[in-house]
């Protein structure tokens, strides 16, 4: 097949796979002509790398599991070192969540105080002589 018509069937472009080509990710064969020819192999690569760049993989990252597909495996993840990425990933992946749960029990702290002092500030308005609420970001309230 040639290149717009993998491009169509993976559901990239042809400028992707150009790029893929320029990487050493997809094989670059010439038809007599001198038109990119395909196969269904081809086909799988591609699908291999664009799953894995849908999860978050960088185009270097899926390497491993293109090179393990080359090799005949039935599947891009059976080799050693894509299971080496997988556990790279993983804790990639394990320090960010441990970041957002971080700044997540910050703005939880903040929306408590904030919380508390709204209820402070009402408390004292209903005391006779208590200050008016007045919203700091200059809106209505």
């Amino acid at each position: 097949m040639r290149i717009g018509e993998l491009a169509a069937r993976a559901g990239t472009t042809t400028r992707t796979l150009r790029y893929y080509e320029s990487r050493g990710l997809l094989p670059a064969r010439r038809s007599g002509n001198g038109y990119r020819s395909y196969d269904e192999s081809d086909l799988r690569l591609l699908r291999q790398i664009r799953t894995l760049q849908d999860f978050g993989f960088d185009l270097e990252e899926t390497r491993p599991f293109v090179e393990c597909l080359r090799a005949g495996h039935p599947e891009g993840d059976s080799c050693p070192a894509s299971l080496a990425v997988y556990r790279r990933k993983l804790g990639e992946l394990d320090a960010l969540i441990g970041q957002l749960t971080g700044v997540r029990d910050t703005v939880a702290r903040q929306l408590e105080r904030a919380e508390l002092a709204r209820a402070e500030l009402a408390a004292e308005a209903e005391v006779p002589g208590g200050p008016e609420p007045v919203c700091e970001l200059g809106g209505d309230s």
